[in-house]
Order: C-alpha cells, then structure tokens, then sequence
C-alpha cells in the first residue's frame, strides 16, 4: 500500500495523552489526527478554516470510514496522507496513517460536505481551490 501517491503528507508523533491504559493510542485520536491533516492540507491550499467560516463556509463531515490496522504507541513518530476526490457536492478525502516504516496504521475516508451561509451547497469555493488536486 506504500506504492500509493498521495496529494499530501503530514509528519506527527504521538503525545503522552493520546494513549490509553494499555499504552496504545486511543481510538478517538486517529480522528483528531486525519481532521489535522485535512486542516494543514486546507491550508496548504490557501483555505484556513477560521477564514472560511468568517466568510460564511464550513466544510462539515458528512460520514467517516475507518479501519484500524495497527495501534501506535507512545512517542512513536508516524506520517498521515491524504489524497481528494469529490463526487458531486461531497468531498471525499482518502486518508491513510503509517509508522515510519510503512506498516499501515489507518485507512480511512472521509467525506465533507460545504456550508454556505446555514445552507447546503455545492462547495464551489472549495473546489476552487482544490482545483489541482481534483480531475
């Protein structure tokens, strides 16, 4: 599954209260790290979240796929990558975690739908600025 391209990558290590009484990053923390993720990609692609809702946006989940493969665990540096596709008004990010030496640690997809004004819409300002990520 290393063989994958991805659009984005992001270096983390785990922090001491992220794990668990087994030592073991807990479940609900590989959530918080594929969301950093997708807001440093955000970024990266010139939308900040508080800027966005400023002007009225959110990109809101919609559903959340993931398969746990292995645990991390404390201090253990790891990368989480992301790639993006969308279909029709939904976002979808593929998102996949590994440990430095490749074995996979989470796969997931995650789909976001846009928020204009209260209303749902079809995201044009996302896609515009994602617009050299999607096909």
């Amino acid at each position: 599954m290393q063989d994958k391209k991805y659009i984005f990558e992001l270096p983390m290590k785990v922090r001491d209260y992220e794990v668990d009484v087994e030592g073991i990053v807990n479940n609900a923390n590989y959530l918080h790290y594929l969301e950093h993720t997708r807001h440093e990609f955000c970024e990266s692609a010139g939308l900040s979240f508080r800027r966005m809702h400023l002007d009225g946006i959110d990109p809101v989940l919609s559903r959340v796929e993931i398969d746990y493969k292995t645990p991390l665990t404390l201090g253990e540096h790891f990368v989480s990558k992301l790639n993006l596709r969308r279909r029709g008004p939904i976002f979808i990010f593929e998102q996949d975690i590994y440990k430095i030496d490749g074995t996979p640690v989470v796969m997931a997809k995650v789909s976001v739908a846009c928020i204009e004004n209260g209303r749902l819409s079809r995201g044009e300002v996302l896609a515009e600025a994602f617009k050299e990520y999607l096909d």
